[in-house]
């Protein structure tokens, strides 16, 4: 009977009182392993991630079934939450171990040496799948992506298209046609490469849990102007420049515990990666990648962003506080740690009220470029706006007007880092880059690849390679297909 009240408190998603309620049963019948397992997971939920762990041990200990499913949980808390990655790597291999065919643990590990940069060996996981499971279409298309797009490709266009004719999940489909879609751009064939975009698009909407909601545009206009209500400039402030120069005194100090942090906001797509990773090669300073503990910290603000100006200075030490601690542990040794959560840009009044002298780098890119990117990205279902082209012109039109009131009101603690002038001229800009942030540079960096570090986005690829301009102008490719797009954006076309 305790089991199933527990049980019930977990279905309905009350996660601390169904933890008691595990933890109660556990104090008498500790042997329990499924009780262990539900434990761990609630836990991970919690962010309690430590005694996760240890809960999915007792699981282990206590003889569960399935234990392999039990390394997997704990590999996804060593690799997307402590960035342990060599840990969530041995985990991955214990379950393989336990067996050799467990596809779910094939496809982690794939992954995450996709992350570490190991192409042959994500090969090769992805070939052993798809002989274990010709079916097991996320492989397929994963694989497919680890391919060179402008290289023999007839086979592989052939699999894909014979897979997406098959009966498969939304899901499937998304995946297989944004494969596809890259496979056609790669080769040139532009109308056809934005057609299977457009049906990928549409799959990987279709595949969102029933419920969740579209891009609303009035909405999020509204989101838009409250976040512009909630941190006013201040009376007759004017348009603040960017050159560092303008405010020297206002650099991070290292006085604070914790490492420093190095906010890093815009849109997907818009060179984000590839400037964080540049900034890597600075040692002491590391890639933190797509963070949320911001979102999270925010939650304790409430109504959020409302309350943002009168929220007292006590309780946003101690937020701050809290920030850095995280940091400090998942990243121990950092002076210097990139926060690349992109849509933080949504969160930068309260990013300076916890961090008054914080840094941030606003990436940018060309606008039609850059939409069309996004719309090209197989992103999770649930970011409404990027399954419609002419949705996410509306999203960069509200974006950027963020933006402006961001520029106008934190002046030269904001820099925008273009894209398309750092592919053109690499050291001139990474050189500002470094000054804006006040850290040395040296033309060496531009050459430090991210061997060795995982790095966790859709540009796990592109950043390994040398730096290139092939992407700039890629619109150009399908202007006819973004001839509404163009006009919709025609006033902000010229911004660099």
């Amino acid at each position: 009977m305790l089991v199933r009240e527990a049980q019930l408190l977990q279905r309905l998603e009350r996660v601390p009182e169904a933890i008691e309620a595990y933890k109660r049963i556990l104090a008498r019948w500790p042997g329990l392993a499924d009780c262990w397992f539900n434990l761990g997971v609630l836990q991970r939920k919690q962010r309690q991630l430590e005694a996760a762990l240890a809960s999915y041990q007792k699981a282990l200990d206590y003889g569960i079934s399935s234990p392999e499913e039990v390394h997997l949980n704990r590999s996804v808390i060593y690799s997307d939450y402590l960035r342990q990655d060599a840990a969530a790597e041995r985990e991955l291999l214990q379950a393989l171990g336990l067996n050799p065919a467990y596809v779910p643990a094939l496809l982690n590990l794939a992954n995450l040496n996709e992350d570490l940069g190991r192409r042959a060996q994500a090969n090769a996981l992805y070939e052993r799948i798809l002989g274990l499971d010709p079916r097991c279409f996320e492989a397929l298309a994963r694989y497919a992506n680890l391919q060179p797009a402008s290289g023999p490709v007839d086979r592989l266009s052939e699999q894909l298209e014979s897979a997406l004719r098959s009966p498969a999940s939304a899901a499937e489909h998304a995946s297989l046609g944004f494969a596809r879609g890259r496979l056609l751009d790669g080769q040139g064939q532009y109308p056809a490469a934005f057609e299977a975009y457009r049906a990928a698009n549409k799959a990987n909407r279709a595949s969102a849990p029933p419920g969740t909601p579209g891009y609303d545009r009035k909405r999020h206009e509204e989101l838009i102007d409250l976040l512009i209500r909630s941190s006013p400039l201040a009376p007759n402030s004017p348009l603040a420049p960017q050159d560092p120069a303008v405010a020297p005194s206002a650099r991070p100090t290292a006085a604070a515990a914790g490492p420093q942090p190095i906010f890093i906001c815009g849109l997907f797509r818009s060179g984000s990666t590839l400037t964080e990773q540049l900034l890597a090669g600075h040692p002491g300073l590391f890639a933190g990648g797509e963070l949320d503990l911001l979102p999270r910290l925010s939650s304790a603000i409430t109504p959020f962003p409302q309350s943002l100006a009168s929220v007292s200075a006590d309780v946003l030490a101690s937020l701050a506080a809290r920030y850095r601690d995280e940091l400090r542990r998942m990243f121990p040794g950092a002076t210097h740690v990139t926060d690349k959560r992109l849509d933080n840009f949504l969160l930068l009044g309260f990013i300076k009220r916890l961090f008054p002298d914080a840094r941030i780098i606003h990436t940018t890119r060309d606008p039609l470029d850059n939409c069309l990117s996004i719309f090209f990205l197989h992103l999770d279902p649930g970011v409404g706006y990027a399954h419609d082209l002419m949705d996410i012109g509306h999203y960069f039109r509200e974006y950027r007007r963020l933006m402006l009131h961001w520029q106008r009101r934190f002046g030269a603690d904001l820099f925008e880092f273009n894209y398309d002038a750092f592919v053109r001229q690499p050291a001139a800009q990474a050189a500002r880059l470094f000054e804006f942030l006040g850290l040395p540079w040296d033309e060496r960096y531009l050459s430090a690849d991210s061997r060795g570090r995982a790095v966790k986005t859709a540009s796990v690829w592109q950043v390994r390679d040398a730096i290139y301009t092939r992407s700039s102008g890629r619109a150009a490719n399908y202007r006819g297909q973004l001839s509404e797009l163009r006009a919709y954006l025609s006033d902000l076309l010229t911004f660099s």
